[in-house]
């Protein structure tokens, strides 16, 4: 597996490029007056939208490009229920016992609400709610993920600890320890699911525009003004929902996370011999890794993984052969078919890793909820805003809310999380040393 066989690239993503359900919408034409704008037509802007016309609120959403053209359309598709880095032990300590509680409970029930809406509203987007499931790479990361395991189904949820042979019976990989499985979660194709929030959203009434760019958002009276180029929007509360995308709306938003560019790979659909070995129950996988190693299939039996990349010249030729020949190698796959698809997407991590409302005026909020757990909370944060929307004080909601909190030295820090990426290689290569000896 020297070479990788010529790819063939996407502007945006698989996803994208295998859509079945997008329909064209049309873009602002003139003022508009709504109870609530909202800025982005991703899974937060989307699923904000959806529940907050079923409280009778009437709703406009703006979207500069088209829906699910940010990084809700450049992810993998995992549906995960947890924080990425916090366990709930570590939420309480952080927030102290109310606040971490609720915030603990908004995530649980995270995955499970994706799921209802896609079943509520017949949404095509080939589901499938069999489990996500953490590898552990070593013994210290084992120890871990059993403590998280445990705190979770302490909670009601249904998180199970997988030793060595069930983590190689459900992945089809030797070579890991242990790990768990969430089996709430799972993995979708998330283009088609953001279409059918957005189908689900205008049928009860919601009003979306695509290629309707918001230039500014200004106060006027008690009310927010937001202009286009074509046409205007008042609106008694806003929502900017653009994640890593939107800060030039308001600038200071930008110094607040770390922007995060992920790569994403889709190979040619595997052979049925090889996919009924790999994951036979579908799940989704990402395991313990400081430098993650994920891989699930989609419904056309298309191995996805993805990955990050050291800042450098030529990243995106570069780093797609680099993940194709991680999954070959970790899959153990020396005849793993080419490339098909490749795609890129920026993501905002949080210093915590914990999803955020930040204040930005009375009646103007921005969401953040990804650190790489985008699907689940987002579509979690659009159903606590719609409370807002609908009068709720945002500092009764389960999410950390505050004003924007700049990141000292943001402008040197901000590409760390690449910049560490070869310091992060080389401790999981030292752990699976220091495995190797110890066995």
């Amino acid at each position: 597996m020297n070479a990788v066989p010529r790819q063939e690239t996407h502007n945006a993503s698989l996803w994208h490029a295998v859509s079945r359900n997008r329909r064209e919408r049309p873009a602002l034409q003139g003022g508009l007056d709504v109870h609530l704008a909202i800025v982005g037509g991703g899974f937060s802007g989307l699923s904000t939208a959806l529940h907050a016309t079923g409280k009778g609120l009437s709703v406009a959403v703006l979207e500069a490009e088209f829906i699910a053209w940010g990084a809700t359309g450049r992810n993998a598709g995992f549906v995960v229920p947890n924080f990425a880095k916090m366990d709930p032990t570590d939420i309480l300590a952080h927030l102290g016992p109310s606040r971490g509680e609720r915030l603990i409970d908004f995530a649980a029930g995270s995955a499970d609400l994706v799921f209802d809406l896609i079943r509520r509203h017949g949404i095509n987007c080939d589901a499938l709610q069999n489990g996500w499931i953490q590898p552990a790479h070593s013994l210290a990361a084992f120890e871990k993920v059993k403590s998280r395991a445990g705190q979770w189904a302490q909670r009601g949820r249904p998180a199970v600890t997988l030793d060595r042979q069930e983590v190689e019976a459900l992945t089809g990989v030797p070579g890991y320890v242990g790990g768990w499985m969430d089996r709430s979660g799972g993995v979708l194709n998330p283009v088609e699911y953001a279409h059918g929030l957005a189908d689900a959203a205008e049928k009860a009434g919601a009003k979306i525009f695509e290629r309707t760019r918001v230039t500014s958002v200004d106060g006027i009276a008690d009310d927010w003004m937001l202009k286009t180029p074509s046409g205007s929007v008042r609106a008694a509360k806003v929502l900017i929902a653009t994640n890593a995308y939107g800060w030039s709306l308001n600038p200071s938003l930008q110094r607040t996370y770390f922007p995060l560019k992920v790569f994403q790979v889709a190979t040619a659909p595997l052979s049925r011999e090889v996919r009924s070995r790999l994951l036979p129950g579908g799940q989704g996988v990402g395991d313990t890794r400081r430098n993650l190693f994920t891989f699930r299939f989609d419904a056309e039996n298309r191995l996805i993984s993805g990955g990050m990349h050291i800042l450098g010249a030529g990243a995106e030729s570069r780093v797609p052969q680099t993940i194709w020949r991680r999954l070959g190698r970790h899959l153990d796959l020396p005849d793993l078919p080419p490339l098909a698809y490749s795609w890129s997407g920026m993501a905002a991590v949080e210093p915590d890793f914990l999803p955020h409302l930040i204040d930005l005026g009375s009646g103007l909020i921005a969401g953040r909820a990804c650190n790489g757990r985008g699907i689940a909370m987002t579509t979690a944060m659009g159903k606590v805003l719609a409370d807002w929307a609908a009068g709720t004080d945002a500092r009764d909601l389960p999410l950390p809310f505050g004003p924007p909190a700049p990141i000292p030295f943001h402008a040197l820090l901000r590409h760390a999380p690449n910049m560490l990426l070869g310091w992060s290689m080389l401790r999981d290569r030292l752990d699976n040393t220091n495995l190797v000896l110890r066995a």
